[in-house]
């Protein structure tokens, strides 16, 4: 039975994910860690976050838990949820955070002309707010294991301000669209991480989870 440890440093909607990943793949051992001990044991990792970039970075350091995330990241099947997805890449523009570094990149905050208050006696047309909180079309860049059963194009529920923005672009497997193109899914190796919310978006965000309890990098 596959064992999946969620990481507990009190920056994410543990519960949430918990509940969505227990009825996506009720065989599996879901448990929400506090104790190194229990990430290194487990058979695969979800990472989620939750708040400003400087906090979730300070607490999860403050936890105890850095260390064993990024042992568990060398070998063990790891997803990355919102904030946890921005976190893997090696830097943020909120509050100029140094990441984990594990993937390179950084993570930007939503702007350009899309987002910009008109001048004064200009239309103002249609503006984007931020935070992008709502659903949104998820385009598959290139095929993976976690894309099986889902539809190209599916909807995916967001809710953030920021998104990453990788090196590479062979990292990406998922684009989004919201006054700008960018990835909202990414992957090498054993990890996985989105931007979006799994657990907040019905079928297609269970059958991703149910696709993770499954995946054999």
């Amino acid at each position: 039975m596959s064992s999946i440890a969620i990481v507990d440093y009190g920056m994410g909607n543990f519960h949430s994910v918990a509940r969505a990943l227990r009825a996506a793949a009720p065989e599996a051992d879901v448990r929400i860690c506090r104790q190194p001990a229990e990430i290194l044991s487990a058979s695969r990792i979800v990472f989620p976050g939750q708040g400003a970039m400087p906090d979730c970075m300070r607490t999860l350091r403050e936890s105890g838990l850095l260390d064993a995330v990024l042992q568990a990241a060398r070998s063990k099947p790891l997803l990355g949820v919102c904030v946890g997805e921005q976190m893997l890449f090696s830097r943020s523009e909120e509050g100029d955070t140094p990441c984990l570094d594990l993937f390179p990149g950084q993570v930007k905050r939503f702007a350009g002309p899309a987002f910009a208050a008109p001048a004064a006696g200009q239309n103002p047309g249609i503006q984007l707010k931020v935070p992008h909180m709502g659903w949104n079309r998820v385009k598959q860049v290139r095929p993976h294991a976690l894309w099986k059963d889902i539809e190209d194009d599916a909807h995916f529920y967001f809710v953030h301000s920021y998104y990453a923005q990788p090196t590479d672009p062979a990292l990406t497997v998922g684009q989004s669209d919201y006054g700008v193109s960018f990835a909202c899914a990414v992957a090498q190796d054993n990890i996985f991480a989105v931007q979006f919310h799994p657990e907040k978006s019905a079928a297609a965000g269970l059958r991703l989870y149910r696709n993770f309890a499954n995946w054999q990098p």
